[in-house]
């Protein structure tokens, strides 16, 4: 179980703090109870089993080897993120075991994000998609402890300098060799070349799962996974043709631009499964009808991929808040008397904004929990519930990461110019941010796949008409309800879009109903994180984190509705007088949590040890600030 940070918030975080005591006594404030901390980090972190999936990650963070190293060159940087893996490695015990635990592994990447970008990136590739694609095609016939003691590192070649939401029309070739019943794998064109895969020297040797069209006799079989040597202590290996790229935002990786001059490859490096296995004459037998089925089935670990991405993202969010709160607390400004002194956080225009964020991160974290739940225990053998799911995880991903951007952007706001400094922790997460919206499928690209399923595909609204009438804003039921019809509204604007767009003319019907289908999906993806946030306050068995939680449901609710008033009202659903009242509810659903922030992020449970390097987020701040480390 993990306990409450210690002194010196232990005043923040359990008992009434010298800011709650202010609050005049008409407001109503329920009854501090010493485990509200307790029981809202049990909610955010799985309960009984947060130290199974999350506390090896939240020690291991918080250990010196994390602390923030000023001064390295991008270079050195990239070797410690690589340093770093190692261990993880050491604590993940197991590294077969954590693969196959999606709880785990993306609980690593909630862990790792906000410590080390680069690492949180190396991780996602070497465990998910570089050791999860090996077990996933018979990899219990391999021996992969080369891999799984970090003898070698893992990576992942798929996406191609012209090939990359488009990837399934990739062009690197592995051309079945009769005459030695190997492969030879090929770059065909300058286009084909792998585009950002961490093959550098750096980090010490490795080898890739290379995607390839496989060619037998001439004919394209589809695209295969194809397990490629690529260094080893001595350098690239003959035919590995790797150039570096420029350093891109956030924390350095070794990206690199990646090509494959006629390079043999053993028979064995192929991976196989029932969607395909190639017999000694070159043929092929697949339990699935068509190459792109194939191709999909091949790249499969990209949906885990996209939780481990969503992962990160949410762990950077967290922290953001929990720094950019924390600084608020020990910022005084010159208040409304001569010589009075007030924190940031007297002030709605700054605790207001941080209120905001903090509803949509609880928010995203419960959304988080439960796609990650549904997905670990779906029948895998059941394609439409698989299908759903893949899209559930998509749309969540595109979500989670988008809202990570803009809370990254608010905490560093609210902490102005101290926050541009990397020593205080939040000046690299936005750019790190940017990584997992375009990581696993670029956020824009896989909501319109997602849209285009669910315009005919999915239905929508509430369960019963929504009325308005005797029902008020602070009704989670009727707010629930109203977003719900939010989404209906849009999906009836798509469908009569594409119904009446140009015949003959498939894209052009298309982009005059994308934008309606994408603003269904955006309220869809709310709809479900408001329902996680709303289920986890029905499992609150304390008083206390039940009015925090709902009030923070309702905040979130009344947020994502606001756009919507207009159609709402159209409809009949929402009346005149409750447009005009939002302002007030969501002011007063404000002014209730304010006494509470630091114990709302003090929930999210960063290590007290790594929030103690970080300058700003401790009182003292003001006696060590941001220096660099040269003497002049």
């Amino acid at each position: 179980m993990f306990r409450p940070v210690k002194a010196p918030f232990r005043h923040a975080l359990g008992t009434v703090s010298a800011f709650e005591e202010s609050i005049p006594p008409s407001r109503p404030v329920p009854p501090v109870g010493i485990s509200v901390l307790d029981e809202l980090t049990g909610l955010l972190f799985q309960g009984d089993e947060q130290e199974l999936v999350h506390g090896a990650w939240r020690r291991l963070v918080g250990g010196e080897a994390f602390a923030h190293q000023p001064g390295l060159t991008p270079g050195e940087r990239a070797e410690l993120s690589y340093r770093r893996l190692r261990l993880v490695n050491d604590a993940a015990a197991d590294a077969e075991a954590l693969v196959r635990d999606t709880r785990r592994l993306t609980a690593l990447h909630e862990w790792t994000g906000f410590t080390d970008g680069g690492l949180c990136t190396v991780a996602s590739i070497h465990y998910n998609l570089f050791l999860g694609s090996l077990l996933d095609h018979d990899g219990h016939l391999r021996d992969l402890s080369d891999y799984t003691s970090m003898g070698r590192t893992g990576v992942f070649l798929c996406t191609e300098l012209e090939h990359g939401n488009d990837v399934a029309a990739l062009r690197t070739v592995a051309e079945f060799d009769r005459a030695t019943g190997g492969f030879v794998l090929n770059t065909p064109a300058p286009g084909a070349r792998k585009f950002m895969p961490n093959t550098s020297l750096t980090g010490g040797p490795k080898s890739a799962v290379v995607a390839a069209r496989l060619l037998v006799d001439g004919e394209d079989q589809g695209v295969f996974l194809f397990l490629t040597p690529l260094s080893d202590e001595h350098g690239h290996l003959p035919g590995v043709q790797v150039r570096r790229l420029a350093d891109r935002t956030g924390t350095p990786v070794d990206h690199c631009l990646t090509s494959f001059d006629h390079v043999l490859l053993p028979r064995e490096a192929m991976l196989e499964a029932e969607h395909g296995r190639l017999d000694e004459d070159g043929r092929l037998t697949s339990s699935l009808g068509n190459k792109r089925k194939r191709f999909l089935h091949s790249v499969g670990r990209v949906t885990v991929g996209k939780l481990c991405m969503s992962a990160g993202t949410l762990g950077m969010a967290r922290a953001a808040l929990t720094i950019a709160t924390r600084y608020a607390h020990h910022r005084q400004i010159s208040g409304t008397k001569a010589g009075q002194r007030v924190p940031l956080t007297a002030h709605r225009s700054h605790h207001g904004r941080l209120l905001c964020s903090l509803a949509t991160a609880y928010a995203m974290t419960f959304l988080q929990r439960s796609v990650v739940e549904s997905w670990v225990a779906h029948d895998e053998t059941d394609r439409t519930e698989t299908e759903r799911l893949e899209r559930l995880i998509a749309v969540a991903k595109g979500w989670i990461t988008w809202q990570a951007r803009e809370i990254t952007i608010e905490a560093r706001e609210r902490c102005g110019a101290q926050g541009l400094f990397p020593v205080n922790g939040l000046s690299e997460l936005q750019g790190n941010v940017e990584g997992g919206i375009t990581a696993e499928g670029d956020n824009l690209v896989i909501w319109l796949k997602a849209a285009s399923e669910m315009v005919f595909g999915h239905a929508s609204g509430p369960a019963e008409p929504t009325l308005p009438v005797g029902r008020d804003l602070t009704d989670l039921g009727f707010l629930r309800d109203l977003l719900a019809s939010a989404e209906q509204i849009w999906q009836r604007r798509a469908r009569l879009a594409l119904r009446g767009g140009p015949s003959g003319d498939p894209l052009g019907r298309w982009n005059e109903t994308s934008g309606a289908a994408l603003e269904m999906v955006s309220v869809h993806v709310r709809l479900q994180a408001a329902d996680a946030l709303r289920a986890a306050t029905e499992r609150t068995t304390n008083a206390r984190a039940r009015f925090l939680l709902e009030s923070l449901c309702r905040l979130f609710l009344l947020e994502q509705l606001r756009e919507h008033t207009g159609d709402l009202i159209a409809a009949g659903l929402m009346s005149a007088e409750h447009v005009m009242s939002l302002h007030a509810t969501k002011e007063s659903l404000v002014a209730g949590l304010a006494p509470h922030l630091m114990t709302l992020v003090g929930a999210f449970q960063i290590p007290e040890e790594y929030l103690a390097r970080i300058p700003i987020a401790n009182a003292d701040y003001a006696d060590r600030p941001a220096l660099s480390p040269s003497t002049s």
